[in-house]
C-alpha cells in the first residue's frame, strides 16, 4: 500500500495555516486546504483526511503534493488550468462574420441567429459568441458592420 509523504511543518507555516483553518474572513477553499495539510502534518493519510473534511482523496492528495512543492503560496491559489481548444475554427467564424456583414438572407432582410446557425451549421450560440465578440449588433464596432 503507497503511503503519502509526511509533512513537516514550521511554527510559522503551523501558525498561518492555523489562522486560515479558523478564519471566518478566510475563502472556504482556503480553510479546507489549510485543515487538509494540518492534519496531514499530524500523521494521517489521504483516505482519513478525506473521510474527516468530506472531500475527494484525490484533492487531499492534490493539496499535499502541491504543499509539498510549493508551501502555503501552493496551497492559497489554484493552478491556472489550460485553455480549451478552440472548437470552430477561424475559416467558420470568418465565414459567419462574412456572412453576417456583406450577405442578405433568403429569408429578410437581416441575419437572425437561428437562420444563420443553420446556414452555416454552427449552434445558434455560438453564432451569438461570435456576433458578441466581433460587437456585431451593439457597441461602437456595430458601426463597421452595417452594411446588413
Amino acid at each position: 500500500m503507497k503511503r503519502a509523504p509526511a509533512l513537516i511543518l514550521s511554527d510559522e507555516q503551523r501558525t498561518r495555516l492555523q489562522h486560515w483553518a479558523r478564519s471566518r474572513l478566510a475563502q472556504v477553499r482556503l480553510a479546507e486546504r489549510a485543515r487538509i495539510i494540518l492534519l496531514a502534518a499530524e500523521g494521517l493519510g489521504d483516505k482519513a483526511i478525506a473521510a474527516r473534511e468530506s472531500c475527494d482523496r484525490r484533492t487531499v492528495s492534490r493539496w499535499r503534493k502541491r504543499f509539498i512543492e510549493c508551501g502555503l503560496e501552493g496551497i492559497e491559489r489554484d493552478a491556472p488550468r489550460r485553455m480549451r481548444k478552440r472548437q470552430i475554427s477561424i475559416e467558420k467564424i470568418r465565414t459567419v462574420i462574412d456572412k453576417t456583414t456583406s450577405e442578405i438572407p433568403p429569408s429578410g432582410a437581416r441575419w437572425s441567429s437561428r437562420s444563420l446557425a443553420r446556414a452555416t451549421g454552427i449552434s445558434e450560440a455560438s453564432i451569438r459568441r461570435i456576433w458578441r465578440s466581433e460587437g456585431i449588433g451593439s457597441g461602437e464596432r456595430a458601426d463597421r458592420h452595417a452594411s446588413v
